[in-house]
């Protein structure tokens, strides 16, 4: 049973934001430190990707991990309106599937960090990811995730 009212969820649930969270902060605070320069959620490409480098042709998804339904602890499917959200986070990861599809299909290449990797019980120590994604910008590698350890 939810202990909110419908109207203090929906409340709760309209301060979650889609663009500019922490993870997303921290590695664009981090790559911009390395030289890196990037554009933000362009609106020509599927997806409006996080962050795009188009020099490098290479993309960088900030996903967390509820949202687009990462089987990791940080995971934990809502006790409420079960069927509700396994059927939202369903239709993310079947969208995230497509945009990933096209934007290989349009030649960029896609690195997709996980929340888990920079939060939780199994994070990575904030310089490793930043050093995995820059090599990843410079690097030819195609397609590559980073999950918590």
């Amino acid at each position: 049973m939810d202990v909110l009212t419908p109207e203090q969820r929906r409340l709760n649930m309209s301060h979650i934001r889609g663009k500019d969270t922490k993870p997303e902060m921290l590695l664009r605070r981090g790559l911009h430190a390395a030289g890196l320069r990037f554009r933000l959620h362009v609106r020509d490409l599927p997806g409006r990707p996080d962050i795009v480098f188009p020099r490098y042709r290479a993309i960088i998804q900030v996903h967390g991990c509820f949202w687009h339904g990462h089987g990791c602890p940080l995971f934990k499917m809502p006790a409420t309106r079960t069927e509700f959200w396994a059927e939202k986070i369903a239709r993310n990861c079947a969208r995230d599937r497509r945009t990933m599809e096209a934007l290989r299909a349009a030649g960029w290449r896609l690195l997709t960090v996980w929340e888990c990797s920079l939060r939780g019980p199994a994070r990575r120590m904030p310089e490793d990811v930043l050093e995995r994604c820059a090599a990843f910008v410079r690097s030819n590698t195609q397609q590559e995730e980073l999950a918590g350890q």
